[in-house]
């Protein structure tokens, strides 16, 4: 897999590799720690990319790779695996109702995309590079205002 030149690779794992989800949060705090997003921000982004390390790990074939790429507004968390196929996104409750509300309605498997939905209020996605392999992302703002969500609209 080819990293794009303003990225940062935090961590490789396979499916057989002990604790991936728990190296992939510890990886990730510590690349957003000194950049100051503020507490809840960091822990909502760690908590949504642990659940794209988790979905990555289950359903797609490896080697993956959890990556930070910057932009000028955004910190892009990156989840790489080798299956091209972009996941559907099953409807999905109203936004906006907690995490709570999103448990509740679903069964067992199938909540991950929701929480990852709510958690960042929908600035996450795949795309697919064309190189067979697939990034999952959550975008985190860089710079955050009283008032303003940390995690912006979709990117475009």
């Amino acid at each position: 897999m080819v990293l794009h030149p303003a990225s940062t690779l935090l961590l490789t794992w396979t499916r057989t590799t002990p604790g991936a989800s728990a190296r992939a949060r510890i990886a990730l705090r510590q690349a957003l720690g000194p950049l100051r997003l503020g507490d809840a921000t960091v822990a909502d982004a760690v908590l949504a990319v642990s659940e794209l390390v988790a979905n990555a790990t289950e359903h797609a074939r490896g080697p993956y790779q959890l990556v930070v790429r910057h932009t000028p507004r955004h910190v892009l968390c990156e989840v790489r695996d080798c299956d091209p196929e972009i996941p559907s996104f099953p409807n999905a409750p109203e936004r906006g109702h907690g995490l709570e509300s999103v448990a509740a309605g679903l069964g067992e498997h199938g909540r991950g995309l929701f929480i990852i939905e709510e958690l960042t209020g929908g600035a996450w996605g795949y795309r697919a590079p064309g190189d067979g392999t697939k990034i999952a992302w959550v975008a985190v703002a860089k710079h955050t205002q009283p008032g303003v969500p940390s995690v912006g609209p979709p990117l475009t």
